[in-house]
């Protein structure tokens, strides 16, 4: 797969990990839903950060903006990076194997030792400067340790639009029922809405708002 970040036994851990966290059931889990696939592309660089309002591609950044996000990537890889060694040295401490060739009980289990020990230190350090102002800084994900920034790229994974890369098949919103837009495009022209899953009275505030804009 083109545009991605991590080597193959990085892939197959965090694939393995995301699968305890949205594991599968009676319904379709993080490996379903490609959510690998997405936070290896994210990881890629700065190509894949903000989708087109048309739904054709992905902004290209520049400038400050570009320099901040390029900071931001590489703390999170080196988070990764870190984590997913972390991850392997506990998994082969305990039991003398690499985490992705555990059974799911061992899996959980050494995650569990992750969450315990908040192992890593944090992502961002003092006099690290993301370089945009700060109603631009919209990520916090460079403040979450190895584990629950994995949570969170997971759970992007399973419900972001399937233009990021994750959702594959529309899997994850199909599991919560919410049938989703054909594209951003029909988002971006007002062919979509989500007005209807407003509390009663909310939309038409919604409505009110926009049409004074």
């Amino acid at each position: 797969m083109p545009d991605t970040f991590f080597t193959p036994h990085q892939r197959a851990t965090v694939e393995a990990a995301m699968a305890r966290i949205i594991p599968t059931d009676d319904t379709p889990g993080a490996t379903e839903a490609g959510c690998v696939d997405f936070v290896d592309r994210y990881l890629s660089g700065i190509g894949y950060i903000y989708a087109k309002p048309d739904g054709s591609g992905f902004e290209t950044l520049t400038g400050p903006s570009a320099d901040a996000w390029r900071q931001r990537i590489e703390i999170m890889r080196r988070r990764y990076t870190e984590g997913l060694a972390d991850l392997d040295q506990r998994a082969r401490a305990a039991f003398g194997e690499d985490f992705v060739a555990l059974s799911p009980e061992r899996q959980d289990a050494t995650l569990s030792e992750v969450e315990k020990a908040g192992s890593g230190a944090k992502a961002s350090t003092p006099g690290e400067s993301l370089g945009e102002p700060a109603l631009q800084q919209t990520s916090t994900e460079v403040d979450l340790d190895f584990l629950p920034l994995l949570i969170a790229h997971t759970r992007q994974g399973f419900y972001c639009d399937p233009i990021y890369g994750g959702n594959r098949d529309r899997i994850g919103w199909t599991v919560i029922g919410f049938p989703g837009p054909a594209s951003l495009k029909d988002v971006h022209t007002g062919r979509y809405t989500t007005l209807q899953y407003f509390a009663e009275g909310e939309a038409d505030k919604v409505r009110e708002f926009h049409d004074g804009l």
